[in-house]
């Protein structure tokens, strides 16, 4: 299974983004999607989780009321609405999967699948 992550790229503070991330086969099989985002010397950090439903949405306290996570398993695609940007959003976000149902899903060790990862850069 390959996830390919889109969308990235450089903006202004305040501004927003659409991140996209398409999985190679049906995303049914997948119980939870998610962001995690990196910057150089740092561990990679949980940002947003959505199980296969997408009832449930789980974000980081420090994107909570400024990013969206929503999928659709038609496209086999999680999506990442992210709005009022700050510079210290800048990093490189990468999307996950895993199928399992009692994911611990704000730990980047428990997902088996990754994409490659888009770089965002919110310039001051």
């Amino acid at each position: 299974v390959q996830l390919q992550a889109s969308g990235g790229g450089l903006v202004q503070a305040g501004d927003s983004l659409r991140l996209s991330c398409a999985a190679s086969r049906r995303a049914t099989w997948t119980e939870f999607m998610a962001w995690f985002r990196q910057v150089p010397g740092k561990e990679r950090e949980f940002v947003a989780a959505i199980r296969r439903s997408g009832g449930h949405m789980f974000y980081a306290d420090s994107v909570k009321g400024r990013f969206t996570i929503s999928r659709d398993n038609a496209m086999n695609t999680v999506y990442l609405q992210m709005n009022s940007l700050k510079p210290e959003d800048t990093a490189v976000y990468y999307c996950a999967a895993d199928a399992n149902y009692y994911l611990k899903y704000r730990i980047s060790g428990e997902y088996e699948y990754w994409g490659q990862g888009t770089l965002v850069t919110v310039s001051s």
